[in-house]
């Protein structure tokens, strides 16, 4: 072993190397062509940082004590830590070639050069005077507290540290206040996204903190083609199995749930808006329905309530003041009885003119009614004076309520002089206008006037024909035992329901009509469609319907599923328990390097006619159907293999959906069941994953 003396100048020397050859790599380092093996060091650097950093500090607080012999050791730790930042720093510098770039990064990276050089500096210096030692060890620990500092938010996100003592309040929205990207997309991508690529760590050249970065894409293409699943990076990343490397977010982070996985392909199949608010969505959209659970629509008002006594005063049998919900300040007024209305009432609404959000005037009769009252009503957000008899000119006493958003005026003879007045209502997103007495030149003449707020002038269905909706398809429960009874009903009665039973699409002449509730006894695919006079056919509304076979005496797999799908492993495929849309969901088995091979050991008496398997579908996140299914049946000596069944493969990406495959048993007496279901070895050339292998997602194999 060589002496101690014969060490302190080489480590002594070395210091002057890391210093050194960190400056080259600081200055020069974009220039430069890393080799792989100093990558691999680079990526090191998150791995060894941490001892040098206690090294250092440990250093710092023995040469702050007054002892000889402390600072000695003070010293030779302060000598192996400035070896080991040099180290950590080179390190560092390597790994900041791969998709880190940023003022953040710059910060990191000179913070920790400059902590290096005062490392370097004391120890050379560190005999000089106590004052010079004090200083240049409190700035070392200034510097390495702030290295680590922007060191966690380039990797973990912006102000990490000091994350848990912020304020950690929800802001609240209200529903008429929520947009769908800022809202409902922007959050899941702050929260499992934006980690790996913000300002200073752009994998994929992605930026995904920037508007102009996420419109803008990465190196593999567009992050979002508007309506276009197939072609939307992130849509492609996200439905990917959790193990491919491409798989967002990746394996070791915190993945999306269902909810998050809904929210975003919903968003792009919407048109991917950065600006559309959720109240544009129609009510029955399902990504309006997922914002009506996650926004309140009890608004947030900070003006004062209104006196108990006030409103108790204005409560009678022709008018009603409540809060609009209960501990709400704001009110809600409704006029009711239109012979017994007196327009000089409205006067008395002056004493909660502050408080008024929504008023109800339909049917009152105001055709000579002075609406001047209204002006002071400053926070109205809605305005109902449907069938009132009002006029152009009286509806002009609304250009000054700012907060309306919502006005009705249908069934008033509004005159000529309507779009005029009308037009200057610019703060009214919603304007309904049935039965208004405006030609459709005034009616395009005030939709150019009033180019954000959508206006309903009622329903005109000449020369039109609309699709019916689909019809809709009752049942208690997805896996039924002997038989179970299905319902199909639609809204409109007249329409007629064609069904089938085999998987194929109903047409409008040779599919069965329906007439009474049908009755379900074997393991198969319902589809149905309405038809009607004047009206296109629906889409197809389909279920898939299980009956519990028999139950196996024992089964077992030859090989386990896939251990990010594995369920609760064979028993899974005997529960009866379906499992969900998603693929995450935890009720499927999955395989994709092997097979799925089961062999079924039947109960004495048994004999099964047919085997069925639940299989789920979803093209875009590699899920297809099986490439190829083989079949045994056999005694306890010999299997007898069955012919392979023909198998029909998909030929787009289609919409997640369940899938049943059925195949006949032989007629002669069996004692047990092989399967084999091969998963597709390569994606078709049509798809975005051209080439990798697929899925096959089994939950259920029922025996009848």
């Amino acid at each position: 072993m060589p002496k101690v003396s014969r060490i302190i100048p080489i480590l002594e020397n070395l210091l002057f190397f890391w210093l050194g050859l960190a400056l080259v790599l600081s200055f020069a380092g974009d220039s430069l062509n890393i080799p792989p093996i100093l990558q691999v060091l680079g990526r090191a650097h998150p791995l060894i940082l941490h001892f040098p950093i206690v090294l250092l500090l440990m250093a710092v607080a023995l040469f702050w004590i007054k002892d000889e012999k402390l600072k000695e050791i003070g010293t030779w730790i302060l000598l192996l830590g400035a070896n080991l930042t040099g180290v950590t720093v080179l390190a560092g510098l390597l790994l900041a070639n791969e998709d880190y770039d940023g003022d953040m990064l710059i910060w990191h990276q000179w913070l920790g050069v400059a902590s290096l050089g005062l490392a370097v500096l004391i120890y050379f210096y560190r005999n000089k005077s106590s004052q010079f030692l004090r200083i240049s060890t409190g700035t070392l620990a200034v510097a390495i507290i702030l290295t680590g500092h922007f060191g966690a938010d380039l990797t973990h996100g912006e102000n990490f540290l000091l994350a848990p003592i912020q304020s950690q309040e929800a802001e609240f929205v209200a529903l008429e206040d929520a947009e769908v990207f800022q809202h409902m997309v922007k959050p899941i991508l702050e929260a499992k996204c934006i980690a790996c690529h913000k300002e200073g760590k752009e994998k994929g050249e992605l930026r995904l903190d920037d508007l102009a970065g996420l419109q803008k894409g990465g190196k593999n293409g567009l992050f979002v083609v508007p309506g276009d699943l197939k072609e939307s990076l992130l849509i492609q990343r996200i439905h990917l199995p959790e193990e491919s490397k491409e798989h967002m977010p990746p394996k070791n982070k915190a993945q999306l749930t269902d909810e998050e996985l809904e929210i975003l392909q919903l968003w792009v199949e919407s048109g991917s808006s950065f600006e559309q608010k959720v109240t544009e969505l129609k009510s029955e959209e399902p990504l309006y329905q997922l914002a009506s659970n996650r926004f309140s629509n009890q608004k947030n008002y900070t003006f004062d309530a209104a006196s108990d006594a006030d409103i108790k005063d204005l409560n009678n049998f022709f008018r009603k003041v409540n809060p609009t919900f209960p501990g709400s300040p704001a009110l809600e007024v409704a006029y009711y009885g239109t012979s017994a209305f007196d327009p000089a009432s409205l006067k008395d609404l002056k004493s909660i003119k502050d408080q008024v959000v929504k008023l109800n005037l339909n049917r009152m009769p105001l055709e000579s009614v002075d609406l001047g009252f209204l002006r002071d009503f400053q926070n109205l957000e809605e305005l109902q004076m449907n069938f009132t008899g009002v006029t152009a000119t009286q509806i002009s006493n609304l250009e000054g309520l700012e907060n309306l958003r919502n006005l009705a005026l249908s069934g008033n003879n509004l005159g000529p002089d309507a779009v005029t007045v009308l037009s200057k209502l610019q703060q009214v997103k919603r304007l309904f206008l049935w039965n208004s007495g405006l030609d459709e030149t005034a009616q395009q003449s005030l939709s150019k006037g009033l180019p954000s707020t959508h206006i309903d002038f009622g329903f005109d269905g000449k020369g039109i024909t609309y699709a019916l909706n689909p019809p809709k398809i009752t049942f208690d429960k997805d896996v039924f035992q002997d038989s179970m009874e299905v319902v199909l009903s639609h809204p409109i009665r007249t329409a007629e329901i064609r069904y089938t039973w085999d998987g194929t699409e109903p047409d409008s002449i040779s599919s069965p009509v329906y007439t009474d509730p049908l009755w379900v006894k074997k393991t198969g695919q319902i589809r149905a469609k309405a038809f009607a006079k004047d009206w296109t056919g629906s889409l197809t509304a389909y279920n898939s319907l299980f009956k519990a076979g028999i139950k196996p005496k024992s089964y077992a797999l030859a090989f386990e599923p896939n251990v990010r799908y594995s369920a609760k492993g064979a028993t899974s495929l005997f529960d009866g328990v379906k499992g969900k849309t998603s693929h995450g969901s935890g009720n499927w088995l999955g395989f994709t390097d092997t097979p799925l091979e089961l062999e079924i050991y039947l109960s004495d008496g048994s004999s099964p006619k047919e085997i069925s398997l639940s299989i789920l579908l979803n093209e875009i996140a590699y899920l297809f159907p099986p490439e190829k299914v083989e079949i045994w049946t056999g005694s306890q000596q010999e299997w007898q293999k069955l012919p392979n069944p023909e198998l029909v493969q998909s030929t787009k990406i289609d919409e997640v959906r369940f899938g049943v495959l059925t195949f006949p048993l032989p007629e002669t007496a069996f004692e047990k069941v092989k399967i084999r279901i091969s998963p597709i070895s390569k994606l078709p050339a049509w798809h975005p994953g051209a080439g990798a292998k697929g899925w096959v997602f089994v939950d259920e194999v029922l025996l009848n």
